[in-house]
């Protein structure tokens, strides 16, 4: 096993106060790279990796050399998917794509990173376009298995301990689900509170900016510096958490459920209140919704690049720009309007059966063996429909291989969901071995 992911919200705390420096830091962090990054393959090849980290740390360290003052993410190495513009690097996109055709302005994502005090560490290994055609990335837990996708490499190299902080995007289950399948922390907030400029983007509707950390703490402290008009809350009372049932959750395997079973039974010894929510009962109509939309957008996302380098794309990309195409303007429209509608059911549902939070499972099961394919996102498409926040938390393990606890909340509570997530993760956090019925 080479997974060994390092919480965040420590370090930064160490960091900040000068018990940890970040040449240190830089320095532990790209001999963990030469140890297991040729096995994991997480991170985008970069010629002077570690004089560069420690040029910039060091520069860092000079412009706020008064502990007191330092920016709130000081000296945190994050990986950042290949569909983010970084300054000084091309984008690649996980594409043979000529770069020139994608590289633009630096993501805003990045900057505000940047501006907190983070250090860019390294691109992370995407799928392409994050559509399906996968990298090289391999399951840090076991590497016979998946790490998921499309942010393949950002999951991955948080859970391999090469760095504590994340950037990647979900238009399914793109930040949830490899979160999952390699024993994450990951985050989705609502639609929009993280800008998508200088992203490259699959289909504008639905994609959404997220993180991935070893700790909810860290989620929090990322997303302070991520989102739109973060407010801290600290919520008095404990939520009311009510547990998925219905149609939706029959997508998932046996060993996905038993997972939530787990997760549930640990969340009511701790003393949560938990009640039984049917929702979805239509998601086929919502899945087929997604499908319309995100085939759709990706086609028009994707019209020019692909009349002058349609042979550069793999067959599945090539694929859904062909089936894109042909869903018409009035299809088009009611598939977006549907996904307003479902977020404000979601809203409706929440209220009515009296519960702050639902779970289900984070992926149908543990991740699928092989690295041909990054497993389903169907148990995420729903919540990333609707624009909902989304957070994974590890929650057992089927032999070698994580499986997590999705909690969403209604649309813009992200502040409130990343508050009860970090007790939430905390009372799951002891099962272990699940057994599959």
């Amino acid at each position: 096993m080479h997974a060994d992911p390092k919480p965040l919200a420590p370090l930064v705390r160490s960091l900040r106060t000068g018990d940890r420096r970040p040449t240190a830091l830089v320095d532990d962090l790209c001999d963990r790279v030469d140890a297991v990054d040729d096995d994991v393959r997480s991170l985008l090849p970069e010629a002077g990796r570690r004089e560069r980290l420690t040029r910039e740390a060091s520069a860092l360290v000079a412009r706020h050399d008064d502990p007191s003052s330092r920016p709130s993410l000081f000296g945190v190495p994050v990986g950042v998917k290949d569909i983010f513009h970084v300054d000084g690097y091309v984008t690649a996109a996980g594409s043979s794509v000529p770069p020139s055709e994608i590289t633009g302005a630096e993501s805003t994502a990045v900057g505000r990173l940047r501006d907190a005090g983070a250090l860019h560490f390294a691109k992370t290994h995407t799928t392409e376009f994050a559509y399906f055609d996968p990298p090289r990335t391999r399951n840090p837990n076991d590497l016979g298995h998946t790490p998921g996708g499309s942010s393949s490499g950002s999951a991955a190299a948080v859970a391999a301990g090469l760095c504590p902080l994340a950037l990647g995007s979900q238009t399914v289950g793109s930040v949830i689900r490899p979160a999952a399948f390699c024993g994450v922390v990951g985050f989705k907030p609502s639609y929009d509170r993280i800008p998508r400029n200088g992203v490259v983007p699959f289909a504008p509707s639905v994609d959404h900016v997220g993180t991935f950390t070893a700790d909810v703490a860290g989620a929090s402290r990322a997303a302070a510096a991520l989102c739109d008009g973060w407010e801290s809350v600290d919520p008095d009372e404990r939520p009311i958490v009510g547990v998925v049932e219905g149609p939706y959750v029959e997508q998932a395997t046996d060993a996905g459920l038993a997972g939530v079973d787990a997760g549930v039974e640990a969340l009511a010894d701790a003393g949560y209140e938990v009640r039984r929510v049917s929702i979805l009962e239509d998601i086929d109509e919502v899945n087929a919704n997604h499908d319309v939309l995100t085939a759709a957008e990706f086609a028009l996302t994707h019209a020019e690049w692909h009349a002058a380098h349609g042979d550069d794309y793999a067959p599945e990309s090539s694929a859904l720009i062909e089936e894109g195409r042909d869903v018409g303007v009035d299809e088009l429209t009611d598939a977006r309007a549907a996904r307003v509608d479902l977020r404000e059911r979601i809203g409706e549902r929440t209220s009515e059966a009296g519960v702050d939070l639902l779970c289900s499972p984070a992926a149908p099961g543990p991740a699928p063996e092989g690295i041909d394919d990054t497993g389903d996102p169907i148990m995420n498409l729903p919540w990333t429909n609707a624009g909902v926040p989304a957070l994974t938390v590890p929650c057992g393990r089927v032999g070698d291989l994580p499986l997590g606890l999705q909690v969403v909340a209604p649309f813009g509570e992200d502040e409130s969901l990343l508050a009860w997530g970090e007790d939430i993760a905390a009372a799951v956090a002891g099962v272990g071995a699940v057994d599959e019925p």
